[in-house]
């Protein structure tokens, strides 16, 4: 089986890119299934209902995110109705959603997707680990093919996670920080790892905004409405191949490909 994972979807520019480039990726790399991180899709924060419509008809089948979820209350219904929207699982029990799901792929196999955020620097959250461990106990009684997002800000939180998880699941991919991490491997007892997928958004840009807005917030420290760029867009993620039956990760490939229009 061959699951692509995108990073953080930034803005319009970064689901125009979804829909140039998803179809080809998907014949290319003999795609079975499609999970992105989408906390960022509306206007480079948060999510709107319509949005995750949108990006469910493009092809993607599981969508996950993090603390930018929140910005538009109207997708707390949608959190609460879609199947295929996460959000983190180690938020209280009373906020709406949920963190994990499980998505038929053919015929026979299932594969579940975890979502999860780290605490450093972040929310004070339900601890991912122990979380990880509750999650992971009621998924693989289904099946032993499970996706992990972390979504989290420090490497070292998302390496941690990694290396706790490996062998229990198939793969652990990081998010959040928007830019890709050249640490792909295979651990030890078969769990896909990278701390940061990247984003699909502008490389000239800081993290799918624009330089010179970016750049005023930090030599200013007010409060500036950010803008998305447009320009020189690139999706980024990674391809990771599954063997179905032991749910063990063969390879991950790092992919970054780029918007010629």
């Amino acid at each position: 089986m061959n699951i692509l994972v995108i990073g953080d979807i930034i803005g319009k520019p970064g689901r125009r890119a979804i829909a140039d480039l998803l179809p080809k990726l998907k014949r290319k790399h003999r795609i079975d299934m499609v999970i992105v991180n989408g906390e960022n899709a509306a206007g480079g924060i948060g999510i709107t209902s319509q949005i995750t419509q949108e990006l469910h008809l493009l092809g993607i089948d599981v969508i996950t995110s993090g603390n930018h979820v929140w910005k538009h209350k109207e997708i707390y219904g949608t959190l609460n109705k879609d199947p295929y929207l996460l959000r983190p699982a180690n938020y209280p029990p009373l906020v709406p959603g949920k963190g994990s799901c499980i998505f038929s792929v053919g015929k026979e196999d299932k594969v579940g997707v975890l979502n999860l955020m780290g605490r450093v620097f972040l929310a004070e959250l339900d601890c991912p680990f122990r979380k990880a461990d509750e999650e992971i106990e009621k998924l693989s009684r289904k099946t032993k093919i499970i996706i992990v997002d972390i979504h989290g800000e420090i490497t070292s939180e998302k390496t941690a996670i990694g290396w706790y998880l490996d062998g229990r699941v198939s793969a652990v991919v990081g998010t959040h920080t928007h830019i890709p991490t050249a640490d792909e491997r295979v651990l030890p007892k078969g769990t896909a790892y990278i701390t940061d997928l990247g984003m699909v958004g502008s490389l000239n840009s800081v993290i799918g905004i624009k330089t010179e807005i970016a750049l005023k917030r930090f030599l200013t420290q007010i409060p500036i409405r950010f803008e998305v760029e447009k320009k020189n867009i690139y999706l980024q993620g990674v391809v990771i191949t599954i063997d179905n039956k032991t749910g063990k990760a063969k390879n991950i490939e790092r992919i970054q490909e780029k918007v010629r229009k």
